[in-house]
């Protein structure tokens, strides 16, 4: 089977996300806040610690949601490479990329890097319609295509035994 052809966007337009993940918050703490608010004065105490611990890790999850880096996605034929911005000298680093949520103009994409595979090196890319109106259409092709498969011998495309 065929494989998408080679494509790059550069990812910048992070304005849609930060209000849906700001918007996102604000009804969680919104429902954290009515939950103390209707919770019975006996259990008052245990309630709002439970609402300042929930809180905390509604704020420190939305917080690292927010802090998103621009850069250039490319897609190779064979690999995914993502080149931060903020460091312009460094060298692209190889992953693999997943969609999370795909909602037709607006793309939230898991990108783990090759060279650190854990949890913690998984950078969750934004990317939207508006600014990639040329590549869009490329792209999407690009990440639902089917990846090649290495055979045993190691060629691109083999089929194993």
């Amino acid at each position: 089977m065929r494989g998408s052809p080679p494509c790059a966007v550069t990812l910048r337009r992070f304005a849609a996300w930060r209000c849906a993940v700001a918007v996102v918050a604000a009804a969680a703490l919104a429902s954290l806040l009515a939950w103390v608010l209707l919770a019975s004065p006996g259990r008052l105490a245990g309630v709002r610690v439970a609402v300042v611990r929930a809180g905390a890790a509604t704020l420190g999850f939305a917080l690292s949601l927010l802090r998103v880096a621009a850069g250039t996605l490319r897609w190779d034929g064979s690999a995914w490479t993502f080149a931060d911005a903020a460091t312009p000298h460094a060298v692209p680093t190889s992953g693999e990329i997943e969609v999370a949520i795909d909602l037709g103009a607006f793309l939230l994409l898991r990108f783990t890097p090759h060279d650190a595979p854990g949890w913690r090196s998984v950078r969750r890319l934004p990317a939207g319609r508006r600014g990639l109106e040329r590549e869009w259409h490329a792209f999407r092709c690009a990440l639902y295509s089917p990846r090649p498969t290495t055979g045993p011998s190691g060629a691109a495309g083999a089929t194993p035994s």
